[in-house]
């Protein structure tokens, strides 16, 4: 009973220290754990009709490579022989289905086999460890279907869309494919700066306690969100080299009214990079203002220390020369003598505290 109450306290500190920041070794095959279950779900649409299904298994998928409408599956939980089947029905190229299965890749975009091809990472806030976790998307463009693969079956930032793929008359309806395609993106892309701004009501209510109260728990925070924003700048600034290369592709897959979406996009990525220096210029200053407040708070104790231990001078003087035992001492007989020691030791430290303030020391 003792050791889980006391493991409690452990993981947490665990989690706060020992979070990863480095990137893994792209030429190392990373192992990933087969999902329980799997989710499939199709929307195929146009302009007048919308039909969404969830389909049981992925060869349930194989028959709308045939339709003449747009349509998007998203399939949720990646399994090695669902990825490799639906691939190799699509004419996806087999580096790409090899991306699609690894884990820790940097964003990128390709162009393969007349499909676009993008990698990128949803993030999120544990709000219960205020830590950013990440879940690798991948999301193929075809002439006129998008397949999105997600990490995690249970959750993502596409309902919006779901729900206007549902409205008759909306721009996803009216669109081909790539418009559906930079939709996707662009809600990834917008997520980030809810995840920043939350980091960053993080980073001031930090200030506030740097100010109020520098302690070691101070700086364990102070390194923690250190961590998180090299951890979220990692993720978001290759989003703007993937966007750029969308933007220079000359691929027939991506109308020209639909390259204007993606120059916003750009725009909103670059700026979401700005902010991600901002925060981790905000968190070395943070962390210049934590040591700047222990020294002061250091110089303080010192000054203290130094004004008690000259205050105690002139006594530890006194009591040292009428303490030596030589046989003749000036006043040593004499019936007042303690009342006059003590009387200096008290007169003189009350002068020195007055010259103290003259002088502006403290």
């Amino acid at each position: 009973m003792r050791t889980e109450r006391y493991l409690s306290f452990i993981k947490p500190l665990e989690r706060l220290i020992t979070k990863k920041v480095l990137q893994v070794n792209p030429t190392i095959a990373s192992l990933r754990k087969e999902p329980e279950k799997t989710a499939i779900f199709v929307y195929e649409y146009d302009s007048a009709s919308v039909n969404c299904q969830e389909l049981n298994s992925i060869e349930d998928t194989f028959e709308y490579l045939k339709s003449s409408k747009n349509f998007w599956i998203n399939l949720g939980g990646l399994k090695k022989a669902d990825i490799d089947r639906i691939c190799e029905h699509f004419g996806i190229h087999p580096l790409i289905a090899e991306d699609i299965l690894s884990s820790g890749q940097r964003p990128k975009m390709d162009e393969l086999n007349s499909l676009i091809f993008c990698l990128l990472n949803m993030l999120y806030l544990n709000k219960e460890f205020s830590s950013v976790e990440s879940e690798q998307i991948s999301i193929v463009l075809g002439s006129n279907f998008v397949l999105s693969f997600q990490e995690d079956a249970t959750r993502d930032v596409f309902d919006l869309l779901r729900q206007k793929i549902k409205i008759a008359g909306s721009k996803v309806r009216d669109n081909k494919a790539d418009y559906l395609f930079y939709s996707l993106i662009d809600l990834i892309v917008d997520n980030y700066f809810v995840v920043m701004e939350k980091l960053g009501e993080k980073i001031e209510d930090l200030e506030e306690d740097i100010v109020h109260r520098a302690d070691t728990r101070t700086l364990a925070k102070i390194n923690f969100l250190r961590k998180e924003m090299i951890f979220l700048k990692r993720n978001i600034s290759p989003v703007r080299e993937m966007i750029n290369g969308i933007l220079r592709s000359e691929t027939a897959l991506i109308d020209g009214k639909t390259e204007r979406y993606f120059k916003d996009i750009y725009d909103h990525i670059v700026q979401a990079n700005e902010l991600a220096e901002n925060y981790r210029d905000m968190m070395i200053n943070l962390q210049d203002l934590y040591l700047s407040n222990v020294n002061l708070k250091m110089n303080e104790v010192m000054k203290v220390m130094a004004v008690v231990t000259c205050l105690l001078a002139p006594a530890t003087v006194i009591g040292g020369i009428f303490g030596m035992n030589f046989i003749r001492i000036p006043w040593l007989h004499n019936p007042n003598g303690f009342f006059i020691a003590v009387g200096l030791m008290l007169i003189i430290p009350v002068w020195m505290i007055w010259e103290f303030k003259k002088r502006g020391w403290f």
